[in-house]
């Protein structure tokens, strides 16, 4: 493939992608173009599928119909081994965490590494997780199991986890769902130096129009199956769409807020 047009591509292409469970049809037709080191915000109501979107991206589940390409090439046309290595260049903040209630956070942190990168020294393995853990001010939890820590830090312990391995592109679910919000600010302020840290690019998905106005560069809104909007966060907030709208009516923003966030 020609370099330039490569670097020209967008990261993460979804197009037309359809996805039902049982007569519950989730996905109808949804498409989506991310482009290389930006960070897109899905935004919509608690339910619609923006969660299942992610797993049709990181692999976990397939589409009904249509397709999905990272970096240029589409997954669903890939051999096993050729998926598992893109998929290996993505990494995932689920909403519940998802750390081993059996592993402390060092242990957690390291996991990907020990399974994947079994040649690396154990110092060098010590020394990313130490690394990933300051990144995310946990230097002092190495020790700490996951049911000692508050729903902030299992967030930032998670977040280590996907640091330790530099992914290329990184998917947040409801990041900031269940979070005071001074802890939601501080989980806000991780993802955009993480995404600095790594030069990654980046979906978040949330129904928190205030975590989107400080994280994204482009915002979305899912409705009924699809992307029905998306702009640059600076002129999402003006677009007369009914449902998007009716979105807004219960996120508070101030002009100052937003003047700050643009």
């Amino acid at each position: 493939m020609d370099s330039n047009k490569q670097k020209n591509q967008p990261m993460i292409v979804v197009h037309d992608v359809w996805k039902s469970y049982g007569k519950l049809q989730v996905l109808q037709g949804l498409s989506l173009s991310v482009n290389e080191g930006e960070t897109v915000v899905i935004l919509g109501r608690s339910g619609v599928g923006k969660s299942v979107l992610l797993r049709q991206i990181i692999g976990i589940e397939a589409p009904d119909k249509g397709y999905i390409e990272v970096e240029g090439q589409r997954i669903s046309k890939m051999s096993q081994r050729k998926r598992f290595k893109t998929v290996k260049s993505m990494g995932m903040l689920f909403q519940g965490s998802a750390l081993f209630d059996s592993m402390n956070v060092e242990e957690n942190t390291a996991f990907y590494l020990r399974q994947h990168e079994q040649n690396l020294p154990e110092k060098e393995i010590k020394d990313r997780v130490a690394e990933a853990l300051k990144m995310v001010g946990l230097e002092d939890t190495q020790q700490k199991m996951p049911s000692d820590l508050s729903g902030g830090m299992r967030k930032r312990a998670a977040l280590a986890r996907l640091i330790v391995y530099r992914p290329r592109i990184v998917l947040y679910d409801e990041p900031t769902t269940g979070l005071d919000p001074i802890t939601a600010m501080q989980i806000n302020e991780l993802i955009n130096s993480t995404r600095k840290e790594l030069k990654a690019t980046s979906i978040v998905v949330t129904h928190d129009i205030k975590s989107a106005m400080v994280v994204g560069d482009r915002l979305a809104f899912h409705y009924d199956g699809k992307i029905v909007a998306i702009a640059p966060k600076s002129e999402f907030l003006k677009i007369q769409d009914p449902h998007l709208q009716a979105f807004f009516k219960n996120a508070i923003l101030t002009p100052e807020y937003i003047e700050n966030n643009q």
